[in-house]
């Protein structure tokens, strides 16, 4: 039977604090201590700001890990909490291979990726520990919870590169080879159906665009160019970036060459081409200043303002003056300011403007078509074009448009309209207005409509259906 003295020295040789509880893997006294302070769950020690979990899961005190994170209290354990080298718990069980307590902060749901303040990831350390104990139990679970392989540190080296040269890791390199590359297939079937998904948003939005199917091609080309680019690099390929795509858009207003940039914004986001959908549209009165010195800020503000998506530059023709005996035009300061900065990357130029004056703007510096390497052409549209358009626009209002909300009767066939157009427009006015006419016309029919409408009407469809007769009555006064 023991003394009194000498149960008086084993009580005073147990650990006397949480870490050193946490360290011995003296649950009893662990408990005791919470009981009397719950606030000590995520205590840190001095030196390395280890918090109990930490000390526990590095030691491999499995039942100390279990109930720390089973507790129960009103404070939490804080699973992802960092030491002073920017590790979690899981680090501390990875680089010492301690493999249960892994399984188990894992089972509660332990974030396998966390960087260490040297971008190390648990699976780093784990094949550290692997390295020299000849122990792969650890990388086996973190792989079996799809550690990612690919994963760089601070030096940019994956877990594969931290591997020495030679036989004796021969057998950690195939798991981690094989691993890597089931990963890099995964990897490359999800890409596949978001890059369908994106292929679908793309072509949707271009059933929005009537006509130009040599820019509905080139759009499509490059989509499918970016987004095999997004394939390569899922698969751990190190390909090339493309350069930024600057255009030339060359028509009369109202061909869509502004709709048409606004859907190449949110191709160029959606691909990764550019960070934002943003298009900053600007004339010369946006860009060229009053007086000496004016110009070259008043540019680059709004190339700032468009950084990270398309300036998108209309009428561009009218930075150049006509005369070249003009010295005092600053509209060539500006496009040298835009010009300086298309290499960088940072936004996409679309010039644009009609055909024969656009002349003056590529002829006007060297280096303008080694930049601008697309020139598309908006032609006119068509009576039958036009008719399409109307419909499109019908179907496709939103909140801020006066016509959202308003729907064509049934009468309203495309055939019905292209008849219509081509009987109450001139060709002139048609190649003048372009899309132009039909935002005008559709404004003007619901004016009609509201015009021939009682007050005592109820009906819902009567009260918001475009008729024959409206789109008749706007096409006249847009004549008038």
């Amino acid at each position: 039977m023991m003394s009194r003295g000498g149960d008086q020295r084993l009580r005073s040789a147990r650990p006397t604090t949480i870490h050193g509880c946490a360290h011995s893997g003296d649950l009893l006294g662990l408990q005791r201590l919470l009981k009397d302070n719950p606030s000590l769950l995520n205590e840190r020690n001095p030196v390395m700001s280890h918090t109990p979990l930490h000390v526990s899961a590095g030691n491999g005190k499995v039942d100390i890990v279990k109930y720390l994170l089973e507790w129960t209290g009103s404070e939490k354990v804080e699973m992802e909490a960092k030491n002073s080298y920017g590790e979690t718990p899981l680090h501390m069980a990875a680089k010492n291979g301690c493999n249960e307590a892994a399984k188990l902060l894992l089972d509660h749901g332990a974030f396998i990726e966390a960087k260490a303040s040297n971008g190390m990831t648990p699976l780093h350390l784990a094949v550290w520990y692997s390295i020299s104990s000849k122990d792969i139990s650890t990388v086996k679970t973190l792989l079996e919870n799809s550690a990612d392989c690919s994963a760089k540190d601070n030096e940019g080296l994956t877990p594969l590169d931290h591997l020495p040269r030679g036989p004796g890791s021969d057998k950690l390199r195939e798991l981690l080879r094989w691993h890597l590359q089931e990963q890099r297939r995964k990897r490359a079937v999800e890409a596949c159906s978001e890059t369908k998904a994106k292929m679908d948003l793309l072509e949707k939005e271009l059933s929005k665009i009537v006509g130009l199917s040599e820019l509905k091609a080139q759009l499509r080309k490059w989509a499918k160019g970016m987004l095999l680019d997004e394939r390569r690099r899922a698969l751990g390929l190190i390909i090339g970036a493309r350069r930024s795509p600057h255009m030339a858009f060359l028509g009369n207003p109202g061909t869509g060459k502004t709709m048409v940039a606004r859907v190449l914004g949110k191709l160029l986001h959606m691909v990764g081409i550019l960070p934002t959908d943003k298009v900053t549209e600007v004339q010369r009165t946006d860009l060229v200043g009053e007086f000496v010195g004016h110009t070259g800020p008043k540019t680059r503000r709004k190339i700032q303002e468009a950084e990270g998506g398309i300036l998108f530059v209309d009428e561009a023709y009218r930075l150049i003056p006509m005369q070249k005996a003009d010295d005092k035009d600053y509209g060539l300061e500006a496009l040298e300011e835009i010009m300086s900065v298309m290499d960088t990357g940072k936004v996409v130029v679309i010039f644009a403007g009609y055909s024969e004056p656009m002349r003056r703007v590529i002829g006007s510096n060297e280096g303008f078509c080694r930049r601008v390497t697309k020139f598309f052409t908006f032609d006119d549209f068509s009576s039958k074009e036009l008719a399409e358009i109307l419909h499109i626009k019908m179907k496709n209002q939103t909140e801020s448009n006066p016509l959202y909300g308003f729907a064509l009767h049934e009468s309203c066939t495309m055939d019905e309209i292209l008849s219509m157009i081509e009987r109450e427009t001139t060709e002139k006015q048609r190649k003048e207005m372009n899309g132009g006419l039909v935002d005008t016309l559709l404004v003007n029919a619901r004016e009609n409509l509201d015009l021939r409408l009682s007050f005592e009407c109820v009906d819902t469809d009567e009260i918001c259906t475009i008729t024959l007769e409206d789109i008749e009555a706007g096409l006249r006064a847009l004549s008038q």
